[in-house]
């Protein structure tokens, strides 16, 4: 082995040292960031566990069995739920659709509208329910409204982005011969964009807004509940 070979070994084992020591600190480092924030958080305070124990067993007491005698009046609640998700979700996917024109690269008008849509697209993801809940009932007041109105508006960021996401996979050949024909943008959407977008992202005849709506609407579901609960 000569010296030049032998110094470039040397070399590439000094690099994997320090890259094998680099991991090492930042691992640790990790798990010392993890250990304090449990600590600071009351994780390993096995007293507060032991003394939630007796609400734990008098909870699940009243649990179990469960008690349906009073089941008629769950209809109306039940059927207040699925109808603030069901309109909810209807409201996100009606909504969604120009906003995911416009956030996708193939459909927009042009880089600023792209920025802008997406912006949106991400504060509406970001914002929970609840605070979209509480601001709408301060809005328009109590009742479903501002329920419906809050899982719209927040399942518009994750159902636009599905959609634009969709859009800017679809083939770009009918697109561009649509505008080589002198399509109009509507034209262009109408007829090159929405029908590939509905066949390449369903493999089955179900649309992509029936998927979505299948797929939203127990999360939505959930939310309701979990808004109600809360007040």
């Amino acid at each position: 082995m000569s010296e030049q070979v032998r110094l470039q070994y040397h070399e590439i084992l000094r690099r994997d040292d320090a890259a094998r020591l680099k991991r090492g600190v930042a691992g640790l480092g990790l798990v010392a960031a993890i250990l304090l924030s449990c600590w600071m958080t009351g994780v390993f305070d096995l007293a507060c566990f032991a003394d939630s124990w007796p609400a734990i067993k008098q909870l699940s007491y009243e649990m179990v069995p469960p008690d349906f005698g009073r089941w008629r009046n769950w209809l109306r609640p039940i059927a207040d739920t699925l109808a603030m998700s069901v309109a909810g979700t209807a409201l996100a996917v009606l909504l969604s659709l120009p906003i995911a024109l416009l956030s996708a690269h193939n459909t927009t008008p042009n880089a600023l509208v792209y920025r802008g849509a997406r912006l949106l697209l991400n504060l509406l993801r970001s914002v929970p329910e609840l605070i979209m809940g509480i601001i709408f009932v301060a809005m328009v007041g109590f009742g479903a409204l501002p329920g419906v109105l809050a899982l719209g508006l927040h399942s518009i960021g994750m159902v636009g982005k599905f959609f634009a996401e969709s859009i800017e996979h679809v083939d770009a050949k009918p697109i561009e011969a649509a505008r080589a024909a002198g399509a109009t943008p509507f034209q262009v959407i109408w007829h090159a964009v929405l029908p590939r977008r509905s066949c390449r992202s369903s493999p089955t005849p179900r649309s992509t807004a029936g998927n979505i709506i299948f797929v939203r609407r127990p999360f939505s579901a959930r939310s309701v509940r979990a808004a109600s609960d809360s007040n």
